[in-house]
């Protein structure tokens, strides 16, 4: 069934879409000393990225894709200051009315709606998040068109945020094959793929493996590479005409955005992208901690009666408080708007509820961040990383007993 976004009327002022919308998961880990002496070393220069980033950061691009799978040349690549900016000029670039998974990442929707487009929102199976049940995705392409639509483009996030999912091969060829037949075209934002959980017992398959000349590819390297204060994202154009085409429109829109990356942040992204032995440490690392965190963290929503899907990837998970619904109630918890409210105070930290990602109001649905877990200080966070049982570290034993009893409290 074609289904358009929670109405902005349903949400409070204050706490609207967009201006107040949720940032994203924080690593909850110092930036790694190498970036920032690249960062460093290049602060002196004044002279700004061209538009799309310069030579050596699209290579660098090149090279970090075709290891993993995705060949073409830097002409191909287009860089932006984050993935907002990106992603907005990747939809303005192509015509047409969006389809996105529900639920989906928080700045999807506004992003869309900025450039008046509707943004039609399509189930996704009861297994993942991120990609659209295909079933469900050809339904909402007869309703769209029924009601005088144009479907387009189809976004989707084969490791995903919110839901912390990988998408299997299978759904995500299906899905992806049923879009393109329908003559639409795919934007994947893959910005979690180097966060893994258990990297070798998850098969990743990227939609631009599958159907090279039908998907864009968009990275945010805040996900695994680099810090969020670094704002730099990349983005893969297929190699053909009418790609090449939109990525020239891509590139008009970004000028006129004023969209350049910042000069240094380039030389460190690009450094991070050719991933020297001390980034893939850091990614490793990192992405093997956020793992055991977010495990003990999906324990204690089970424990407490909650719903949800074993994390899979990035560092957060994505649950459904609906059983303890009753209990919620006699706190004054009734949607997910308070929902959001009632666990970022109690656990002191952003914990938007489901509402951002395209989900119903009503549905008590909420993203648990697992970063501010590891510790508050560069000192304590390092400890975590380097610790043989982090989990019993007395930092993060006492985070994981606050967020325990957070949810426990609810039963």
């Amino acid at each position: 069934m074609a289904r358009r976004p929670t109405d902005d009327r349903s949400v409070r002022e204050d706490r609207g879409p967009v201006r107040y919308g949720p940032p994203a998961p924080d690593p909850g880990l110092p930036v790694l000393p190498e970036l920032a002496a690249v960062l460093a070393s290049a602060a002196d220069s004044g002279a700004p990225e061209p538009t799309g980033g310069g030579a050596p950061l699209r290579e660098a691009a090149t090279a970090y894709w075709r290891r993993r799978g995705l060949h073409g040349g830097p002409e191909h690549v287009a860089a932006a200051p984050g993935a907002s900016p990106l992603l907005l000029a990747l939809i303005a670039a192509h015509g047409g009315d969006v389809l996105v998974p529900r639920p989906c990442p928080a700045s999807w929707i506004p992003q869309t709606r900025l450039l008046g487009r509707p943004a039609y929102q399509v189930p996704t199976p009861a297994e993942c998040g991120g990609v659209p049940d295909p079933y469900a995705l050809l339904e909402t392409v007869r309703r769209v068109r029924a009601e005088g639509g144009r479907p387009r483009l189809l976004l989707v996030s084969v490791v995903d945020d919110p839901t912390a999912t990988v998408a299997p091969p299978e759904l995500v060829s299906e899905a992806c094959e049923a879009a393109i037949a329908e003559g639409m075209h795919v934007i994947s934002d893959e910005t979690w793929r180097d966060t893994l959980h258990r990297p070798h017992d998850t098969v990743l398959l990227s939609p631009a493996e599958m159907f090279p000349d039908d998907v864009t590819v968009l990275c945010d390297l805040a996900g695994a590479l680099t810090p969020a204060a670094w704002p730099v994202a990349v983005a893969r154009f297929p190699g053909t005409a009418r790609a090449a085409l939109r990525h020239a429109r891509t590139l008009d829109i970004l000028t006129a955005l004023g969209a350049h990356v910042a000069g240094p942040v380039a030389r460190a992204a690009a450094h991070a992208l050719r991933e020297p032995d001390a980034v893939t440490d850091r990614v490793r690392r990192a992405a093997a901690l956020q793992a055991r965190v977010a495990a003990a963290a999906h324990r204690a929503v089970l424990a407490s009666g909650a719903l949800a899907r074993p994390p899979q990837a990035g560092r957060h998970l994505y649950a459904d408080l609906g059983p303890l619904r009753t209990r919620l109630a006699e706190r004054g918890v009734t949607d997910s708007l308070e929902l959001e409210e009632y666990l970022t105070e109690r656990l002191s930290t952003p914990t938007p509820g489901g509402h951002r990602f395209g989900d119903e109001l009503g549905a008590l649905r909420v993203r648990l961040g697992t970063g501010p877990l590891l510790g508050t200080t560069p000192e304590r966070q390092r400890e975590s990383l380097t610790a043989v049982a982090p989990l019993e570290l007395p930092h993060v034993a006492e985070a994981l007993s606050i967020f325990g009893t957070a949810l426990a409290e609810l039963r």
